[in-house]
């Protein structure tokens, strides 16, 4: 699918309020947005790293910016009813396992709090409104199986961040089933699904505990790479992959509001596998230089070894499938990290979303 003229046609003047728009996905969705003719309004804390991709691209210049706290009910609420936007796509999160152990009451707070606040301003609204949700792949149940996990599979969560976004996904479908019932659209004018992508790589993230983010600030330092869990595995995945299933979503909930407000996954193929290890061996192939070890680190918070997803009924249903290899994932993004050393970020940015589109 060529997505060009379909997100341009979805979203070309409309108002879109974009929760987390400074942090790594929300500034790529913001440079989309903008890109596609949207009016945006973002809400999110200030950029939590130094060289953020919001900073790089002049996210201040593509929309109207909000500095708060999601768990901020009033000032939130505020902002949306004032905003009347056509679509809400809410990113806003802590995103990090790792951190989740050292502060799981603010998890908690911004993850499924948050949420709320975002749900419970859109039903305030009178106008009609499309919200997406934004979770992870990491809201299922896992029990560490060569197993594909479905929509439909129990959710759950071990570490107190993969909880806190599967109880996002349960408050989400309470908001759905009380609120914004399909049946009732007619009176309430909602409509809302919510999109599970995880392992999301792509230039311009900074966040602490991921391996992209790891390998480039190593070889920043020219120092040798750390691997915590070298044959761990996730479904990898081109930073435009899951947004361009997002913007999809959107657009087919724009058009028939009852009939795509569900849960969806977003992942690559069932046959595109990589651990940890071949992540970091083909991504100091493309930058051409790097060394990595994989010591045996003690007392080591848990984090899942295994996590796959079943992405049959998002093909099926939704018309969407990833385009990218998840190789040439990783080549995109340490390309993107390599161009900006010497170039302007916002233009290979652009570059490669427009790219992107045309596959």
């Amino acid at each position: 699918m060529n997505y060009t003229v379909t997100f341009k046609e979805a979203y070309k003047g409309k108002k879109i309020f974009l929760t987390g728009h400074t942090g790594f996905k929300g500034a790529w969705m913001l440079a989309w947005l903008h890109q596609l003719g949207a009016r945006v309004k973002g809400y999110a804390l200030a950029p939590y790293y130094e060289k953020s991709l919001y900073d790089l691209i002049d996210g201040e210049k593509l929309c109207e910016s909000v500095i708060a706290d999601i768990r901020d009910e009033e000032r939130l609420k505020k902002e949306i009813l004032d905003f009347q936007p056509d679509f809400i796509f809410h990113f806003a999160a802590q995103p990090l396992v790792r951190r989740s152990y050292d502060e799981p009451v603010y998890t908690f707070g911004v993850n499924v709090m948050g949420t709320a606040h975002v749900l419970e301003a859109a039903r305030n609204l009178t106008n009609f409104c499309a919200v997406i949700i934004i979770t992870t792949d990491k809201v299922y149940e896992n029990k560490e199986q060569n197993y594909h996990y479905k929509e439909t599979d129990r959710l759950g969560g071990h570490d107190p961040y993969s909880a806190s976004k599967a109880c996002t996904e349960i408050v989400a479908s309470s908001y759905r089933n009380s609120f914004f019932n399909p049946i009732h659209f007619a009176e309430h004018k909602k409509t809302m699904a919510t999109a599970r992508a995880g392992n999301v790589i792509g230039g311009g993230d900074r966040s602490m505990d991921r391996i992209i983010p790891d390998i480039i600030k190593g070889l920043e330092k020219n120092e040798t790479i750390i691997i915590r869990n070298p044959s761990s595995v996730r479904p990898w995945q081109f930073v435009l992959e899951p947004l361009s299933g997002y913007l999809l979503l959107g657009s087919k909930l724009y058009k028939e509001p009852t009939r795509y407000c569900k849960a969806w996954n977003f992942g690559p193929d069932n046959d595109d596998v990589l651990t940890v290890k071949e992540v970091v061996e083909q991504a100091l192939q493309v930058w051409g230089h790097g060394n990595y070890s994989t010591p045996i680190l003690a007392k080591q918070p848990h984090e899942a070894g295994l996590l796959k997803l079943d992405i049959s009924k998002t093909i099926q249903k939704l018309g969407w499938k990833p385009k990218l290899h998840s190789k040439d994932a990783i080549s995109h993004t340490m390309n993107w990290y390599k161009k900006v050393i010497k170039e302007n970020a916002s233009a290979y940015t652009i570059e490669q979303i427009h790219f992107y589109q045309e596959l």
